[in-house]
């Protein structure tokens, strides 16, 4: 993919997401109960965690109770302002995830659920993990989830459509991109998301390259990975 056009997808996902901050933060404003154990399992009290493209802030509802120092990031400026109205005594911040405003080595665990699909471009994938890697300490842990969109009839469909479209030049999306629609209450498109459709074995590949050992693997619904650095 071109940069231009990766720049392009970056700013069009921060625009969607500012479009559909209310709905999406009504859509979701629990944990899912199959992620739980990604925060009993793993937290430590105390820790300082970075949930990176926290959204509406919700998954502070299951680190609060460990008593953790835990800062928000999020690319959607409304999204953010959703999240500081929810839970005031908590830290929130609208920023890049390519230029993450922290210190080397800050943080002792970092969280990022359902977000790193929606990073264009193997470059600006790799870019995103050596953030990632620059801010956690040394010998801790990355908890990465995306969706498991190979299980999802709707984005199987949208792959062979862009696939096709790829194919015979008529598309500045890579393989494996799609761009799925998000529809109001009465059922109206009003904008596609750009996704990028994973398989356990390209992010493995990433993480490795980046520098992360796998210690954990689920695959389900959603692909989960817990990396050390």
């Amino acid at each position: 993919m071109k940069r231009d056009y990766a720049d392009y997808l970056l700013e069009k996902n921060k625009k969607d997401y500012n479009l559909i901050s209310d709905i999406f933060s009504k859509k979701r404003e629990r944990v899912w109960p199959k992620m739980k154990f990604l925060f009993d399992d793993y937290l430590i009290p105390g820790e300082k965690v970075l949930d990176l493209g926290c959204g509406n802030g919700r998954f502070y509802e299951a680190m609060k109770e460990k008593k953790i120092d835990y800062i928000g990031v999020d690319v959607s400026e409304k999204l953010i302002k959703i999240a500081k109205e929810k839970y005031p005594e908590a830290k929130f911040l609208a920023a890049d995830a390519l230029n993450l405003p922290f210190p080397n080595n800050y943080f002792d665990k970092i969280y990022t659920i359902a977000f790193f699909h929606h990073i264009p471009s193997k470059e600006y994938r790799l870019k995103v993990l050596k953030e990632i890697r620059r801010v956690l300490k040394k010998n801790r842990l990355l908890i990465l989830t995306i969706w498991n969109l190979s299980r999802n009839k709707k984005a199987r469909e949208l792959l062979f459509k862009y696939s096709f479209l790829k194919l015979f030049g008529f598309s500045k999306l890579d393989f494996k991109d799609i761009l799925y629609p998000w529809k109001n209450p009465k059922g109206d498109v009003i904008l596609e998301r750009y996704f990028h459709i994973f398989s356990g074995r390209e992010l493995k590949k990433l993480l490795a390259v980046s520098g992360f050992k796998v210690e954990k693997f689920f695959q389900n619904d959603n692909i989960i990975l817990v990396v050390r650095k």
